[in-house]
Order: structure tokens, then sequence, then C-alpha cells
């Protein structure tokens, strides 16, 4: 599978969770495995002033970007096939139709103004 190179996937986690604890080699072998995406990982506590006060309430959450829109924003199992899943769902997307995702709801719209975080990430 090609993947794009506008595809972006964040990790918010806290390093007092133990669930994020262990999902963080998980995710870091997902980075390896769609290694021309850029990945990142993010303590909602330690990287605060990054990720500002967007509340975060289930461990491990992911927030995916696609064509600088994002187009996932939620709580993940943690477990790496869940995660691949989702990011092969949005890697396989066009740019037009995951822009047209992203901004199909009131909730994806509110998305974009409250997660301009990722973008810099």
């Amino acid at each position: 599978m090609a993947i794009p190179d506008d595809l972006s996937v964040t990790c918010l986690c806290a390093d007092w969770c133990g669930t994020c604890r262990d999902y963080q080699s998980a995710f870091r072998e997902l980075g390896e495995a769609f290694a021309d995406a850029e990945f990142t990982w993010y303590d909602i506590e330690d990287d605060a002033d990054v990720v500002g006060d967007l509340d975060i309430e289930t461990f491990p959450t992911l927030l995916i970007r696609r064509a600088g829109h994002v187009v996932y924003l939620g709580p993940v199992l943690p477990d790496p096939a869940h995660a691949r899943r989702l990011i092969e769902t949005y890697a396989d997307m066009d740019a037009d139709e995951a822009i047209r995702y992203a901004t199909a709801t009131v909730e994806r719209r509110e998305w974009q103004q409250i997660c301009d975080f990722g973008a810099a990430g």
C-alpha cells in the first residue's frame, strides 16, 4: 500500500497511564510500518503547551490527519491492529475525499479548530 505523504498520526497519552506506556512501543512499530507518514507521540501533561486544553478522556487517543485536515480524533483499543486498520482506511482516501470527510459533520469541523497543534507536530 502506498502511503500518502500528507498522512500524519499523533498519539495522545500520559506517562502515568500503564496502558499508554505499554502502547508506546506498538505505536513506534506502527510508525516504522508506515514510514512515509509522520508519527508523533504527545504526553498530554508533559506536552500541555502543545496539546493545550484538548480534553482527552480515554487512552490511547489517536489524531489522524490527511490533506491538512483531522479525519479522526478518538480513542483506540491498545491493540496495534486496530490502529493499523484506521490508518489504512484514511490512507486509502484520496485528498479530496479526506477533506470532504473531515468537514462533513459539525464535530469534525470543530476538530479542525481545536486540533491545530497537530499541524506543527
